[in-house]
């Protein structure tokens, strides 16, 4: 399903937050809002996709390849505000991953020609572009070194962390509980491990992190979590 966007629903966004509203106007006329349910697929890995910037606007999108074995890897859990589908901009044209709603979402998608007409008016406007583009490269080259360099423990340990950060905890009677629910398989497939792996390891680390079924975390002592990352 799709509406149409308006100017004060691109402010919102903080790409689009200080531009004049005469240019919010113009690029409104040339975007979309596209609504999708839970489990619905925005594009399939290697779909054709249309020139446009992609911006999740609200909801939580899954990022996933899968091997020819058919195991899925988890490249990233897409937060509200953040730009993805590069290459629908900068690319072949190709989608390089499968992009599922992982809760409602709704994707802006803006047309190509209409935003490189808002970098002519405000080049201020393509340098956050750019900014945008170049965060999620260094997150890549870190999720690759993270994958190449570090033993499994660690990669867990610092994949809690991120969601940490990424979307918040709340305080509770035995410590920090992660606002966003990990399963094993997301955790596992997210860090290159096995699940089996990823079971053990949160054995392992249950003097520092309590699990509960369904993906419930607890970050119980930040310090035993940081001293078993240097042991």
């Amino acid at each position: 399903m799709s509406s149409l966007a308006d100017g004060e629903q691109l402010r919102q966004i903080s790409l689009f937050a200080n531009l004049e509203s005469s240019l919010l106007t113009q690029l409104a006329a040339h975007s979309a809002l596209k609504h999708y349910a839970t489990d619905e697929v925005v594009f399939h890995e290697a779909d054709e996709l249309p020139a446009c910037l992609h911006v999740l606007v609200s909801g939580r999108l899954r990022i996933a390849r899968v091997s020819e074995s058919g195991k899925e890897t988890i490249l990233r859990i897409l937060l509200a505000g953040e730009v993805f589908a590069a290459p629908a901009l900068l690319g072949n044209g190709k989608a390089p991953a499968t992009a599922t709603a992982i809760e409602p979402a709704v994707v802006l998608m803006l047309e190509k020609n209409a935003l490189v007409e808002g970098f002519s008016q405000n080049p201020e406007l393509a340098l956050q572009l750019f900014v945008a583009l170049n965060q999620r490269l260094q997150q890549l080259h870190n999720r690759v070194h993270s994958l190449v360099s570090e033993r499994a423990m660690v990669r867990v340990i610092h994949y809690l962390e991120q969601v940490a950060v990424d979307y918040g905890t709340e305080l509770v009677t035995d410590g920090e509980r992660l606002r966003s629910q990990l399963t094993h398989y997301q955790i596992a497939r997210s860090i290159g491990i096995t699940y089996e792996e990823c079971v053990r390891l949160f054995k392992q680390l249950q003097p520092a992190v309590r699990y509960q079924r369904g993906g419930t975390i607890t970050i119980r002592d930040r310090q035993k979590l940081v001293a078993m990352v240097l042991k």
